[in-house]
């Protein structure tokens, strides 16, 4: 069963629709900045997947779940064609969309991530490290960060991890995320969202940080394989976070059609 996914709406109406994906362990708060820089070419919206974010939570985590609940949220608001942009697990989504239902993707564009299994990225250490946070007497985003150090070692992650930290209505900190689903889905969301004969046929890119150790030049063909139009960019400076890391170039190739 579908779950009804919050959005952010982030500029350009009346323009055509841009939907945007976060990865794992993120949300729709990850794309304020670069989404409100593709407001003057696109109508953006910013989902929460499920489990993430202010969406609600379920059970069930797959590609398939996921997945339905984007054509639901499409079919909510009467769009029948989309440029659908997912990063990292969201481009999973996204990948799998575009070949389940190639009529819903107008444009299909993923970020640094490969239509493969990544079993040695799965990160367990890090789902561990937050539900070991003791958050009764946490008083502040920056402690929750220190708290993290012994198990996180890159400052940049600690940050991103405690991002997923919010006030309830009682003024206690809590996870946003639905860390026990995560934990047990863990092993389903490092496979590959596709099965080997799905194709997308319309228009894709790929943008691939070149500092990344997610989609390797090897990875190429296996893109090509489900993507036979695909182009692929590779922002050298950028690691995991293209939309972050190399901001401006990130919005311009989104920006260009061709």
């Amino acid at each position: 069963m579908s779950v009804v996914l919050f959005h952010r709406e982030l500029g350009g109406a009346g323009r055509p629709p841009l939907i945007l994906l976060h990865g794992f362990l993120g949300s729709s708060r990850n794309w304020q900045v670069a989404g409100a820089g593709l407001a003057d070419r696109f109508q953006v919206f910013a989902l929460d997947l499920r489990n993430h974010g202010r969406s609600p939570p379920a059970e069930e985590m797959s590609y398939p779940a996921m997945m339905q609940d984007l054509v639901a949220w499409l079919d909510a608001r009467n769009l029948a064609r989309a440029h659908v942009l997912g990063h990292s697990m969201g481009g999973k989504v996204a990948m799998a969309l575009a070949c389940r239902h190639p009529e819903r993707v107008a444009r299909l564009t993923v970020v640094d991530i490969a239509p493969k299994e990544y079993p040695e990225l799965a990160h367990r250490s890090e789902i561990a490290a937050m539900q070991e946070l003791r958050l009764g007497d946490l008083r502040s985003r920056a402690e929750a960060e220190l708290r993290l150090e012994a198990r996180v070692a890159d400052p940049a992650m600690r940050k991103f991890l405690a991002s997923n930290l919010d006030r309830d209505d009682r003024g206690q900190w809590r996870w946003i995320v639905n860390l026990p689903v995560l934990a047990r889905t863990l092993p389903d969301l490092v496979r590959s969202p596709l099965a080997s004969g799905d194709r997308f046929t319309g228009p894709a890119r790929f943008i691939l940080g070149g500092k990344s150790r997610f989609v390797a030049p090897e990875d190429h063909a296996l893109i090509r394989h489900h993507f036979p139009g695909a182009e692929i960019r590779v922002l050298e400076t950028s690691g995991h976070n293209p939309h972050i890391e190399a901001r401006e170039a990130f919005l311009r190739l989104v920006g260009t059609e061709a």
